[in-house]
């Protein structure tokens, strides 16, 4: 079999072929083999079961367990009733766990619902084995009939209940565990201090987790690892660094599950130099034989831009899983590295580890990613004949694959050969549309789902309060958001999120003012979307009321809220709150963001203050960014500084950084402004002779608008003709501006009904076209495309001017 879509095709080893062409031989022989084995090993123990040796019985259900041999359990549970030891409460709780842990739940049941007599380990076990097997609320049932019947539950039995308190997210019933552990006198076992720890850090409430945490006197290491990984859970992954750092002042030792999540803490945070200190520690303690460490290590150095560490780690990695190939075809992002993809697909077949559902899962996803359809429908192929396209999860990711490569067609397919779809699988579908800007589709969707009685989660809400407000639907915004409330989600952060830019974006700011302040909590991240929002949509003194509102109400505001409100700043020229703010972001530590950076530098080039631009950017030189070097070019461009500009192309080009797309929009532009089009040409010919990219839609729109600005208006024209795009209206407006300061009347009417034919409502059209004739004598004309913009209903928006005060 061979792997092709790329330079030149890669054969997948010979020995792998007994996987691919014969999977069902491979089953039957299996099948064959297991039951031989289990076979054998029920013969090797039916000496010890003639006799009436509970021990003996615990020790063959112990056998079954480990070999995951349900033939041997089957066997050795019709010995315990033939021998009559079915009252024999030793035996029957050893029954329970063997059937929880083989993943035959209801065969345990059955066993503790025949039980006459039932003692604590016996409740213990059937709760643990319930929340094991993801019966959660079943498992909480049994706890409440166990404390009914008079027992007192143990350490295993409360930690067990929290545990399943986390997966179901039962926040209130979590708070009576902590309590009646309180009651009961458990509130100083560790074990059980280290479930509620997890258990409050799954739900969100890390406030609680920090309070059961330093009131403890005496934690063992289970306890410290819980709150390293309830903060990294929660998103705090400074918090969590500095336990971690806590924890090696007070001398305690670190185990495995310390370092991983540590290393989880670190990609939180993108804290590279923290794990590679870790990543020392590390190897000083002679841990990396364990693989779940080495692939945290692993997953925290492509989480941190750090791939080639990632990739000299699983190179070294003695003992890899499944999991670590999986975490490395994670960790491709970029286009280029299909290939590397597929060598490492290749690598893993020649060793003979079989991939499972999830690598072809990650691998699917990562073709819709980097838009590569063809090498995902190879990867499909291979998935087919192993036989993983039953699996949910890689049927979901098909969808999403097909729907990111334009193909909503084969997605559709992929959906309608679910049998049984699960609201992950209607979420992909919903997703799918609106990442194509098909909302009409995703709405549509979402009310087949209605109708056929699938109950909506909160990523399904989301989306669809997404396709009503991209699309415009007030109305069945507003009933989407009385389903939420009638459903639950109400305060789930996600909806609010949601609801927040649906009401801003729908222009109504009366009711997302009023949602907003009704909110129970007003978290960081409602405060985010708001003033996000509020910008993104052009309400730039609303998001700088509610900033003020936030810093008044003594919130610390995070690296996007400050990003967001310099960039208001920015849009209204505001200096004085530019510079109040700036000493804010130094306070804060997030001048070295480089997302905050490059919004002071805007901010400041925006309100007139280039030099304040200037030493911003030399303040954050080291950060060598490309990010910060496009904001600075783009602020000397605005300023007509295209000779500083270039300045900064230079240095950029000195300090080995690849420049992006964005980096020719603001260089062009630079050069469009001061009218040095040869220079203009010359750096966009060398986006692809020199760094092999292809142009944006952005780069031919500024070669378009410089061309069109100084008068090259036939070599503007050619450009919109050959470009790889189809036009779109503000290309023809930088033509037809063009048009009118050169005074080409007729390549103006050609510019003007292409951008008519796009856009019949749009007023610049109707008012550049005018300007052609008017200033080019022609007023008659002018007159009548007038009289035509108001015969058609088309206003021209009001012009209108600020000054600060």
């Amino acid at each position: 079999m061979i792997i092709l879509g790329l330079s030149r095709s890669i054969s997948i080893p010979t020995q792998f072929l007994f996987f691919v062409r014969k999977p069902c031989q491979f089953h039957t022989i299996y099948k064959h083999q297991h039951k031989l084995y289990s076979s054998k090993s029920c013969s090797s123990y039916s000496g010890l079961l003639l006799g009436k040796d509970p021990t003996a019985i615990s020790t063959a259900l112990s056998l079954s367990e480990n070999s995951k041999s349900y033939f041997l359990g089957t066997q050795i549970h019709g010995h315990i009733v033939k021998l009559g030891l079915t009252s024999d409460i030793f035996s029957q709780n050893n029954l329970i766990k063997m059937y929880s842990k083989l993943g035959v739940f209801s065969y345990g049941l059955n066993v503790f619902d025949e039980m006459l007599q039932r003692n604590l380990v016996s409740w213990t076990l059937i709760i643990s084995g319930a929340i094991q097997n993801g019966e959660c609320i079943l498992g909480l049932d049994i706890f409440l009939h166990m404390i009914r019947s008079g027992l007192r539950p143990n350490e295993f039995t409360l930690g067990s209940v929290a545990k399943a308190c986390a997966i179901i997210g039962t926040y209130e019933f979590g708070l009576c565990i902590h309590s009646f552990a309180l009651k009961i006198g458990m509130e100083w076992n560790l074990f059980v201090i280290s479930s509620i720890l997890n258990m409050y850090a799954k739900l969100g409430d890390i406030g609680s987790a920090e309070r059961v945490f330093v009131c403890m006197d005496k934690l063992d290491v289970g306890c410290w690892n819980a709150m390293i990984g309830g903060y990294a859970e929660c998103g705090y992954g400074f918090e969590a660094l500095k336990i971690v750092s806590s924890m090696q002042c007070r001398g305690v030792r670190m185990d495995h599950i310390t370092l991983v999540n540590a290393f989880k803490g670190c990609s939180v945070m993108g804290d590279l130099e923290y794990g590679k200190q870790l990543h020392a520690l590390l190897v000083r303690s002679e841990l990396e034989s364990s693989t779940s460490v080495m692939n945290a290590l692993l997953d925290m150095y492509f989480k941190n831009d750090g791939k080639q560490s990632a990739l000299k780690v699983f190179n070294r990695m003695k003992n890899k899983d499944v999991i670590s190939w999986n975490i490395a075809f994670g960790g491709f992002s970029e286009e280029g590295d299909a290939r590397e993809i597929v060598i490492l697909i290749n690598e893993l077949l020649l060793i003979g580890v079989k991939p499972n559902n999830v690598t072809f899962s990650i691998l699917l996803r990562k073709c819709g990613e980097l838009l590569d359809i063809n090498l995902g429908l190879q990867f499909f192929s291979l998935a087919l004949r192993l036989g993983f396209l039953d699996e949910v999860n890689v049927s979901n990711s098909l969808i999403s694959m097909f729907s990111r490569c334009g193909a909503m067609g084969m997605a559709c397919l992929v959906f309608d050969s679910v049998p049984l779809k699960s609201i992950i699988t209607w979420n992909e579908l919903i997703c799918g549309y609106n990442l194509i800007c098909h909302y009409t589709e995703a709405l549509n969707i979402f009310c087949s789902l209605r109708e056929l009685g699938v109950e909506p989660d909160r990523f399904t809400l989301s989306s669809i309060l997404e396709a009503c407000y991209k699309c415009g639907n007030q109305q069945m915004g507003r009933q989407i958001h009385g389903s939420i409330v009638k459903l639950g989600f109400a305060s789930h952060g996600y909806i609010c999120s949601s609801l927040i830019k649906g009401y801003v974006s729908f222009g109504l700011l009366d009711d997302s003012y009023e949602f907003f302040n009704g909110l129970d909590r007003l978290d960081l991240a409602s405060w985010g979307v708001m003033i996000s929002t509020l910008v993104h949509e052009g309400h730039n003194y609303e998001a700088m009321r509610f900033f003020n509102s936030l810093i008044k109400s003594g919130e610390k505001p995070d690296e996007f809220i400050l990003g967001s409100v310099l960039n208001s700043y920015a849009a209204v020229g505001a200096y004085q709150q530019t510079q109040s703010v700036h000493p804010l972001v130094i306070k804060m530590g997030f001048d070295k963001q480089e997302f905050v950076s490059s919004a002071v530098i805007d901010a400041y080039a925006k309100c007139g203050d280039i030099e304040g631009s200037r030493t911003v950017f030399d303040q954050s030189f080291i950060s060598n960014d490309v990010i910060i070097y496009n904001t600075m070019i783009m602020a000397y461009a605005h300023h007509g500084l295209v000779l500083e500009a270039l300045e900064i192309f230079k240095k950029m080009k000195l300090a080995n950084l690849q420049p992006n797309q964005a980096t020719f929009v603001s260089i062009i532009s630079a050069c469009s402004h001061m009218g040095l089009i040869d220079q203009g040409r010359l750096l966009f010919e060398s986006i692809n002779l020199d760094y092999g990219m292809e142009p944006s839609p952005d780069n031919y729109g500024c070669v378009v608008d410089m061309l069109s600005r100084n008068g090259y208006l036939e070599d503007a024209k050619n450009v919109i003709e050959m470009m790889p795009f189809p036009p779109w209206p503000a290309i023809w407006r930088s033509l037809l501006s063009g048009c009118r300061i050169h005074g080409n009347r007729e390549l103006g009417e050609w510019a003007a009904g292409k951008l008519l034919k796009m856009v019949p409502e749009n007023d610049a059209a109707y008012v550049l076209l005018s300007k052609v004739y008017s200033e080019g004598g022609s007023w008659e004309h002018a007159a009548k495309i007038r009289r035509g913009m108001i015969k058609r209903g088309v206003s021209k928006d009001p012009g209108y001017s600020w000054v600060e005060i």
